[in-house]
């Protein structure tokens, strides 16, 4: 197997290509003129996400001194989450049934009403209900944009797509904190919220009408599945309370972690344990909790990833703010160096996929992710510079960058034809379950800290290490997946 290497005026091919006859259309690169819409539509509506996600992390300390409820710091993220996973679970069973735009329309007017909720929060409790009503509508988003790669380009412009999606997060996370910051210290944290809602009406203008356009719709885009890894797809009617469900029972776990009361809060994990796992096992590809070889693996591995990482990425500017003193712009530079080398991995894993293969990607990936955890941590000591910590959260997105993507491509290449939207969709809930645990989690071992009056460095510690010990399990579990290189 050779990998062809582009050169100037050639269209790069990143796999090999066994028939001498080539369907030109499909050489065609991400920017031609039948899928550069799609690819401008999809990039813009991911920046959108970055920016979001990279703005409210960085004012979220600001936003708590002055909200006050810092016992309520993580449900801010973990809400998000949830909503997040209820809006997977029914996004997912619509795909299947063929429709890709108006999910995607509702779910953009959710996410801006809880963009309204929240800039106007006039409590903690308020503005996790905001992040909630966020997280519904932006559920759609992944699966939609997965099934548009799946369904619009052909196997080999996939790596590069995800590369260029990763992308979209570069200029978000080179000014979105420093702006986030900046806006929190002049004016109000509100603006980060509110300031963000002409971006949503610019990506519904964009990306709804490339997706009905360049996006195969009928029967030749979702024929009837056949029985295999992914079961039959569910009817709404089914999936919706599941999501409901699952909702409600990964609430309860993490409720339970952060009550601050083992009397209370053992009762609700067991419960929510309870709840989760036969939800979860339902509604994600038999053999999934088990880890079995191929598509299931991935799956797990997709949550196992998300969790190490957000365990911690949720208290890094905590961490450089409240326990080192920093200020939110400056904390924000750790953010950046993250989105940065995250995009970094992603095209280095499209580039060499096809050469090191799935597994040597996201072993090392994890293993990455685990070393610049550990590196961060250092921080804690008020001995280390915290250059440190930045340059070492840098390192985490590199593992992110090359681990992430290859779990999709993973997904998209072994799922049956026809149920696109239910593995992807099973990808997706555990990716966010995996985060919002991972906050959760971690925000546990914060308001555990706060309560018993601790140093603040303790609750953040305990945070850090679950998150590696996590990512240790990552890399037992990647030798489950298949090798997805040019040689199998």
């Amino acid at each position: 197997m050779s990998v062809s290497q582009p050169r100037t005026g050639e269209i790069p091919i990143d796999g090999p290509c066994d028939d001498p006859i080539v369907d030109l259309a499909e050489l065609a690169g991400l920017f031609s003129p039948e899928r550069r819409a799609l690819t401008l539509g999809l990039i813009m509506t991911i920046t959108l996400v970055a920016f979001e996600a990279l703005a409210v992390a960085t004012v979220m300390p600001v936003v708590a001194r002055e909200l006050g409820g810092l016992d309520l710091y993580g449900w801010v993220f973990s809400a998000f989450f949830l909503g997040d996973l209820i809006g997977i679970v029914v996004v997912g069973g619509l795909i299947d049934r063929g429709g890709l735009v108006r999910p995607l329309a509702v779910g953009l007017g959710l996410f801006s009403i809880g963009l309204v909720i929240g800039g106007l929060a006039p409590s903690m409790a308020v503005l996790v209900g905001g992040r909630f009503l966020q997280g519904l509508g932006a559920g759609a988003i992944p699966p939609i944009a997965y099934v548009s790669i799946g369904r619009a380009l052909p196997d080999h412009l996939r790596p590069r797509m995800f590369a260029t999606l990763s992308t979209a997060w570069v200029l978000p996370g080179v000014i979105g904190p420093a702006i986030a910051g900046s806006v929190a210290q002049l004016s109000s944290w509100r603006f980060v919220f509110l300031g963000l809602l002409p971006l949503i009406l610019a990506a519904g203008a964009i990306t709804l009408p490339a997706i009905r356009s360049a996006v195969p719709t009928g029967a030749d885009a979702n024929p009837a599945p056949r029985p295999g890894a992914n079961g039959d797809p569910m009817t709404l009617r089914r999936r919706l309370p599941l999501g409901l469900l699952l909702a409600v029972a990964a609430a309860l776990l993490v409720g339970g972690l952060t009550t601050g009361s083992p009397a209370t809060g053992l009762p609700l994990v067991v419960v929510g344990l309870v709840l989760v796992v036969p939800v979860f096992r339902t509604l994600t590809p038999p053999g999934t909790l088990r880890a079995a070889r191929g598509l299931p693996a991935a799956v797990l591995l997709r949550g196992l990833l998300t969790f190490t990482f957000f365990c911690a990425d949720a208290y890094v500017p905590l961490a450089l703010q409240e326990w080192r003193g920093l200020g939110p712009a400056v904390a924000g530079i750790a953010l950046t160096g993250a989105t940065l080398s995250w995009t970094a991995g992603a095209w280095i894993q499209a580039r060499r996929i096809e050469v090191w293969g799935v597994r040597r990607l996201v072993g090392s990936g994890f293993a990455v992710v685990v070393v610049g955890i550990a590196g961060f941590a250092l921080v804690l000591s008020p001995d280390v510079p915290v250059v440190v910590g930045i340059v070492a959260w840098t390192v985490a997105g590199l593992g992110m960058g090359l681990s992430y993507s290859p779990l999709s491509l993973t997904v998209l290449r072994e799922a049956t034809p026809g149920a696109e939207g239910t593995a992807t969709s099973g990808l997706q809930l555990s990716d966010v379950l995996g985060t919002a645990l991972g906050t959760g989690v971690g925000g546990a071992f914060i308001a555990f800290g706060a309560r018993a009056g601790l140093a603040g460095w303790v609750g953040l510690a305990g945070a850090f290490a679950v998150g590696a010990v996590v990512g240790l399990l990552g890399i037992a579990v990647s030798g489950r997946l298949s090798k997805l290189d040019g040689r199998s």
